[in-house]
């Protein structure tokens, strides 16, 4: 069966902002496109085809969910691989794979898998509890993760020194040396199931100094030709050995030597690469559903420098958003504003992005600083 059929069936788990942001990208294809979501109001309820209100987790509830679909995918990692892998022998597609998916929950297993495979990382050491954590005394400063259940920003804890222990986590995970990086990079890689790659130019990231989550990002990243090809082949080569198909997000630290350790993977469409919808010839929503439905790839090509800009809600406001500075920010040109539909505002509640265009990097500043100055989200 084709995907262009009307009675084919994509399944999504995860109806928030990237689900979103994937059915406006599929409108345009006529894809019908199902979700679900444990939110009863999450962001994809009144533009999915269907809507399913249940949990992610619960294997019963994903397995009925996606078994009438022709292929089922995801925006969120924190789903049950076993209903998954139960619907992929039953004749489902699933993509990311279930194992691949299983891998990336598990922060610890990531880590092992690049030094397996001579993927080049911060060196760590596996950690059970608080307790081993503090027995690393030699190894500070570092970054103690968690195995599992960390997101945008959660999970981590930088300790520096002793009297940080009392800051680690009692739980599995690891410690993983500080690095001193000159600058945090991303590059999103998509393969289909004939095996096609494309990998999209590297992006700077900019990350909150408080909440660890990324508040603004540059493309393209102002980095030498010389950086630009080795962090395009990391890409490649990680989302080739890992035979994942679909969209892989690449968080990657560029160290004060010029050197590029991987930080950390997502298998989906990511944070990092909301500007494609307006900076590049293909976006990135675009390009996860050509890569699920093994369809040609598109092209990765820059057609305009651009920054996006997490709108976050501001500290101290809960309730009902009220969006402040919208004129202003519609009224400057290049700047590109994307809602979420999220009515509940929660300070660095993720609630839209901006996406600003400009002919040079200096201008994109320029257009950030003025979209953080006066869009506000309050209550």
């Amino acid at each position: 069966m084709s995907p262009f059929d009307s009675d084919y069936k994509i399944g999504v788990l995860g109806g928030g902002q990237l689900g979103r942001m994937m059915i406006q990208s599929a409108i345009d294809f006529n894809f019908n496109v199902h979700v679900l979501d444990p939110d009863a109001n999450a962001p994809c309820k009144t533009i999915a085809t269907s809507f399913t209100h249940g949990s992610l987790t619960d294997f019963d509830t994903v397995y009925a969910f996606g078994k009438d679909k022709d292929v089922v995918t995801i925006e969120i990692e924190n789903v049950n691989t076993d209903a998954l892998k139960a619907l992929e022998r039953e004749g489902v597609s699933v993509f990311p794979q279930p194992e691949l998916i299983e891998l990336i929950q598990n922060k610890t297993l990531q880590k092992k898998f690049y030094l397996e495979n001579a993927i080049p990382t911060a060196s760590f050491i596996e950690t059970a509890n608080k307790s081993e954590v503090a027995q690393h005394k030699d190894f500070l400063p570092f970054v103690n993760k968690l195995a599992t259940g960390g997101y945008d920003g959660r999970g981590v804890q930088v300790i520096r020194t002793e009297q940080d222990f009392a800051k680690a986590f009692d739980a599995p995970g690891f410690v993983e040396k500080l690095i001193p990086f000159e600058k945090e990079i991303a590059v999103i890689a998509a393969r289909n199931q004939n095996g096609e790659v494309k990998c999209y130019p590297t992006v700077e990231m900019v990350f909150h100094p408080e909440h660890n989550l990324v508040e603004y990002l540059f493309s393209p990243a102002v980095i030498s030709i010389e950086i630009e090809e080795k962090a395009q082949a990391i890409a490649q080569n990680l989302i080739e050995k890992l035979g994942l198909v679909g969209l892989l997000a690449i968080e990657m630290f560029l160290t004060k030597e010029g050197e590029i350790l991987v930080n950390e993977i997502a298998p989906r469409t990511h944070n990092s690469g909301h500007q494609t919808i307006e900076g590049n010839e293909t976006s990135q929503f675009e390009q996860h559903l050509r890569a699920i439905l093994n369809l040609p790839l598109g092209s990765t090509k820059i057609k305009t420098p651009a920054a996006m800009i997490n709108l976050l809600g501001e500290d101290g406001f809960e309730g009902f958003a009220k969006y402040e500075g919208m004129n202003q920010v519609l009224g400057h040109n290049g700047v590109h504003v994307h809602l979420y539909g999220k009515k509940i505002t929660k300070p660095f509640r993720k609630m839209g992005h901006a996406t600003v265009t400009a002919t040079e990097a200096e201008g994109l500043r320029e257009k950030v600083n003025f979209v953080k100055q006066h869009l506000k989200i309050k209550a």
